[in-house]
């Protein structure tokens, strides 16, 4: 069992004693309910938008239409969550042959002014609308439409011992993260809003960030 697998497990121990009574139990699953419904409805009502998005990235830069990215989810468990590429099809290559583009991209995992972004891809990441297709992450169980956020499997270190904690939820198209300034908020702030949501979660706390998440992707306001 991974070290990651263990301490997801005895979290999951201690959360039996404090949520593990019958409401709580009904309030996750209604939780689920809400993501399947919700997620598949969203992706009905946007086709048309997600089969243009699908044309301007194709057309506009080569490369597949989808990224997709190797993320944790529950338990430690990796999966590829799905993203329209905003990038150029080498952006691996351009980020190790610039030693301080790397260095500025390990320091918080994100780049202002990233040079790999194509114009479309920049379009798209300021609406958010490049992790529509993370809808489709939703219906297979793997992610959650609230939650927090996606880190890569590089990134798990940077929570030290609060990485069961971190583990024990799916990763969320949005959350805390998202309506609290996105890329304006250091590393580790974001690990705080994380641990916040999970260890105050409740489906009162996921509806006040789904509403929020609207005006804050308007705004764009840390978005780059």
């Amino acid at each position: 069992m991974s070290d990651i697998a263990v301490e997801y497990s005895q979290h999951r121990s201690g959360l039996a004693v404090t949520r593990g009574n019958a409401s709580g139990r009904l309030a996750r699953i209604f939780k689920r309910i809400l993501d399947v419904v919700v997620a598949a409805a969203l992706l009905l009502i946007l086709a048309p938008l997600l089969c243009l998005i699908a044309i301007l990235v194709r057309v506009s830069s080569p490369g597949p239409t989808i990224y997709p990215r190797r993320v944790l989810g529950v338990a430690g468990s990796e999966f590829y969550a799905f993203k329209f590429r905003t990038m150029v099809s080498d952006a691996d290559r351009v980020l190790t042959a610039d030693s301080d583009l790397g260095r500025r991209f390990n320091e918080n995992m994100k780049l202002r002014s990233d040079p790999r972004v194509t114009p479309v891809g920049r379009f798209l990441r300021r609406l958010s609308f490049d992790e529509l297709p993370q809808l489709f992450n939703v219906l297979r169980g793997e992610m959650s439409l609230v939650g927090p956020r996606m880190i890569a499997p590089e990134e798990a270190s940077r929570y030290g011992a609060a990485l069961g904690r971190r583990s024990s939820v799916r990763p969320g198209i949005t959350g805390l993260w998202q309506i609290s300034g996105r890329q304006e908020v250091d590393y580790d702030t974001r690990i705080a809003l994380d641990l916040k949501y999970i260890d105050n979660w409740s489906l009162w706390l996921d509806l006040v960030i789904l509403l929020k998440t609207i005006p804050a992707v308007l705004s764009t306001r840390g978005a780059y």
